[in-house]
C-alpha cells in the first residue's frame, strides 16, 4: 500500500544571497527578487563592512561594495531597504565581527520607517569562532568578541524576540575543507561555547534560558555527497536536542529543535564546464530538503557561474527557480519524512554521531572551542583535510567531472560574451566615498562625540552594548568609527594559519619538484625563499595555506603571515625576507587594484627583479590586464594541480635569477 499523502507543509524560506555595488543598486536587486518570489533577504556585505572599516580606509582600497553591499552609515541602510517594509520582511544578514553594528543599524533603519523591534524577523549570523577558522572577517580576540555576541543574544532576546541573533555556521567550515565529522562537531562545539557564556552571565535567568536556546539557529552546508550529507542534517538534529536536554535542560521541545538555513557548497563549483553547476546545486538541495524532520527553515543557492564571477539578476533567478520546482510542482511537501525506518540511514546517522561525540569530546578536553581555536588545533586539522580533499581530485580517487574525468566538452554558449559575468564598476568606490564624505560634513558632530562616549563607557565597563550602538547609529557614527573605537578598547588579533612548518610526504610527482628546488637552490647559493601574501580584506584563505603549505613540503621556505595585508606590508616583508618571489592569492574581485599596487611598490623598493605570481577568480580579460603590469603567471581554479604550480614558481624564479645575472 502506497503512504496516505499529509496535508501539504508550507515551503522553506527562498532566499538568494545578494548584495554588490552601492546600497541602491542592492535595494534595486532585492526589489526584483521578492517580485520574481523570492520570500526572505539575504544580506552579502561587503568587506570593509565586514570588518568594520568605513569605504575610504587604505585597507578598503579595491574592496569597496565587491562581494556585497557596502554600509558605512544609516543612510546606507535606508537606501538599502528603501521600499521594503522591514516589519513584513525576514531578512538574512551574513555579519559576524560587525554584528552589533549592523544590527543596530537595522533596528534604526526599521524604527525610522515606523516598525516595532518587537516585530522584526530574521537572522544575523554573528558565528565569529568560525571565522578565526575560515572565512577570515575577524577583528577582536576571542573574549571581547564572545562578549558582543553574547551582548547580542541577550538584548535581541529581551527587545527584538522574533529575531535569531546567531546563526551558528558551519557552512564556512565545509568551505575551508571539513568533513562531515568536523562540521558536526566544530559546529557544536561553538553553540556550546556562546550558550556557556551567556550563562555564565548571569544575565538570563534559568527559566528564561530555553528561550535563549530556542532563538540559537544554524547556517549548514550540503555538498555532492548526497546521502552523507542527508545523513549528517539528521545527526545535527538529533544531537543538538540531546545536548539541549542534557547539557542544559531544556524541557520545552520546541526550543530544542534545530533551526537551519543553508546555502549549497561552493566549494565544489567548476570554472572548467560550469553549467554542469547548475547540476550540482540541485542535488546539494535535495540532501537539506527531502527528509521532512531535518529539512532546513530557509534555503538560499549559490549561481551556476560563481566559480567565474560575480552572478548576474538572471543567474541568481534560475537557482530561485529551482526552489520553486521543487517545492511548488512536486508533491514532496504532502509527506512524512521519506527516510524514517532506513536502516541504511540509521546507520550513517550513527557513525557520524559516535565520531561527532568523540571529536566534541576531545575539544572539551581543552577546555572547550576557544582554547582549540587558540591553540591552532581546530585550523590546523581544517587544513589537513582540504589538503586530503586537494590531493584525492589530483590523484583521480575523488571525480569531478569536467575537471579530472570527462574534460573534453563543446564549448559553453552560457559563459560567451562580454556580459557572462557581473563586473562592479570602478567608478563604485569613489562614489561610494564622496557620499561618504557628504554624510560627515552634513551629521551634528556634537551628537556624534557624545554617542562615541557613551558606546567607549558602554565597552569598558562590560556593559550591554547595543542600546549606545543603536544610539550611535541614529547619531550619524560610521561603520569605521564604530569599528576603531572597538579596536581602540579590545585590541585587534591575528589568528593562527594553520600552515604547519614540517614537510610530509605526499603523493604524486612532489620527489621530482624537491629535487629541482635543491637545484635551482644551489644555483641561487641559498634555499628558495617565497612569499604567499593575502592583500586586502579578503579572508578565505584556503587558497593561500594549500600552496604555502605544497610550497613548504617541496623544500622552499615560506614566509606566510595569514589575511588581511596592505600591499606596503607586503612588499615590506619581501624587502626584508629578501624572497625569490612573491604570490599573491585574492578572491574578492579586488585583484586588478590591489596588484598595481603591490607592483608599483616593488618598482620604487627596486624588487622589479623579484617575480609576482596571482591566483584568484580572475577573468581572462583581467589575466590579461595583470600580465601587462609585469604579473609573471596568474592562476585561477582550473589550476587545482598544485605540483605543477610549484615546478612553475621553480622555473619562475631560476629565469628571473638569470635575467639579473645577464
Amino acid at each position: 500500500m502506497s503512504a496516505e499523502p499529509v496535508k501539504r507543509e508550507k515551503p522553506w524560506i527562498f532566499r538568494t544571497y545578494a548584495g554588490h555595488s552601492t546600497a541602491a543598486d542592492s535595494n534595486k536587486l532585492y526589489r526584483g527578487n521578492l517580485a520574481r518570489g523570492q520570500t526572505g533577504l539575504s544580506v552579502a556585505f561587503d568587506l570593509p563592512t565586514q570588518t568594520g572599516y568605513d569605504s575610504d580606509h587604505t585597507l578598503a582600497r579595491g574592496e569597496v561594495g565587491k562581494v556585497g553591499v557596502p554600509i558605512s552609515h544609516l543612510g546606507d541602510m535606508r537606501t538599502l531597504f528603501d521600499g521594503i517594509p522591514l516589519a513584513e520582511m525576514n531578512t538574512s544578514m551574513t555579519i559576524n565581527a560587525t554584528a552589533a553594528w549592523l544590527m543596530s543599524l537595522y533596528i534604526a533603519a526599521a524604527e525610522e520607517q515606523g516598525a516595532s523591534r518587537k516585530v522584526l524577523q530574521g537572522t544575523t549570523q554573528n558565528d565569529i569562532i568560525k571565522e578565526y577558522l575560515s572565512r577570515g572577517t575577524y577583528v577582536f580576540p576571542p573574549a571581547p568578541s564572545l562578549r558582543l555576541t553574547k551582548d547580542m543574544i541577550v538584548f535581541t532576546t529581551r527587545e527584538v524576540p522574533k529575531w535569531n541573533p546567531m546563526n551558528v555556521c558551519s557552512y564556512h567550515l565545509q568551505e575551508a575543507g571539513a568533513t562531515p565529522v568536523q562540521e558536526l562537531s566544530y559546529a557544536l562545539a561553538t553553540a556550546i561555547a556562546i550558550l556557556d557564556t551567556v550563562k555564565a552571565s548571569g544575565e538570563v535567568s534559568d527559566e528564561g534560558f530555553g528561550e535563549v536556546v530556542g532563538r540559537i539557529s544554524f547556517f549548514v552546508n550540503a555538498g555532492m555527497r548526497f546521502v552523507t550529507e542527508l545523513c549528517k542534517m539528521r545527526a545535527f538534529c538529533e544531537l543538538w536536542d540531546e545536548i539541549t536536554r542534557e547539557r542544559y535542560g531544556v524541557e520545552d521541545e520546541k526550543y530544542r529543535r534545530f533551526r537551519y538555513g543553508v546555502q549549497v557548497n561552493s566549494l565544489g563549483l567548476t570554472e572548467q564546464q560550469p553549467e554542469n553547476n547548475a547540476y550540482r546545486i540541485l542535488i546539494e538541495m535535495l540532501a537539506v530538503v527531502l527528509s521532512k524532520n531535518a529539512r532546513a527553515r530557509a534555503v538560499q543557492l549559490p549561481a551556476w557561474n560563481e566559480a567565474l564571477g560575480l552572478p548576474r539578476p538572471f543567474d541568481q533567478q534560475w537557482s530561485l527557480r529551482m526552489q520553486q520546482i521543487v517545492a511548488y510542482e512536486t508533491d514532496l511537501l504532502e509527506y512524512g519524512d521519506l527516510f524514517d525506518g532506513s536502516n541504511e540511514v540509521a546507520r550513517k546517522g550513527e557513525e557520524l554521531k559516535e565520531q561527532a561525540r568523540a571529536e566534541l569530546a576531545a575539544i572539551e578536553a581543552m577546555g572547550g572551542a576557544i582554547p582549540a581555536v587558540e591553540s591552532g588545533y581546530m585550523k590546523a586539522k581544517l587544513v589537513e583535510s582540504n589538503t586530503r580533499r586537494l590531493e584525492a581530485i589530483k590523484a583521480g580517487e575523488q571525480i569531478v567531472v569536467g575537471v579530472n574525468k570527462y574534460v573534453e566538452a563543446e564549448p559553453s554558449p552560457l559563459t560567451a560574451g562580454d556580459g557572462a559575468i557581473m563586473v562592479v564598476p570602478h567608478h563604485v568606490e569613489a562614489e561610494q566615498v564622496a557620499r561618504l564624505n557628504e554624510w560627515r560634513a552634513a551629521r551634528d558632530d556634537k551628537a556624534v562625540k557624545g554617542a562615541l562616549a557613551a558606546l567607549r563607557s558602554a565597552a569598558k565597563e562590560n556593559r550591554n552594548i547595543m542600546e549606545p550602538s543603536i544610539a550611535a547609529a541614529k547619531a550619524g557614527v560610521t561603520t569605521g568609527e564604530w569599528g576603531m573605537l572597538l579596536r581602540e578598547v579590545f585590541g585587534e588579533y591575528r589568528a593562527p594559519t594553520g600552515v604547519g612548518r614540517a614537510a610530509r610526504q605526499v603523493p604524486g610527482n612532489l620527489d621530482e619538484v624537491r629535487g629541482e628546488v635543491e637545484r635551482v637552490s644551489a644555483k641561487l647559493g641559498r634555499r628558495i625563499k617565497f612569499l604567499v601574501g593575502k592583500p586586502g580584506l579578503d579572508g578565505h584563505s584556503n587558497g593561500a595555506e594549500q600552496i604555502a603549505v605544497r610550497a613548504r613540503d617541496a623544500g622552499m621556505e615560506v614566509v606566510y603571515e595569514g589575511i588581511r595585508l596592505t600591499p606596503a606590508e607586503i612588499v615590506n616583508a619581501a624587502l626584508e625576507e629578501g624572497v625569490h618571489c612573491v604570490g599573491l592569492s585574492i578572491l574578492s574581485g579586488s585583484h586588478v587594484p590591489l596588484v598595481r599596487d603591490v607592483m608599483a611598490r616593488m618598482r620604487e623598493e627596486g624588487l622589479d627583479d623579484v617575480p609576482v605570481i596571482v591566483g584568484g577568480i580572475i577573468p581572462p580579460e583581467d589575466e590579461s590586464v595583470l600580465r601587462k603590469e609585469g604579473v609573471a603567471a596568474v592562476y585561477t581554479p582550473k589550476n587545482f594541480e598544485l605540483n605543477t604550480i610549484m615546478a612553475d614558481i621553480v622555473r619562475i624564479v631560476e629565469n628571473g635569477a638569470a635575467k639579473v645575472a645577464a
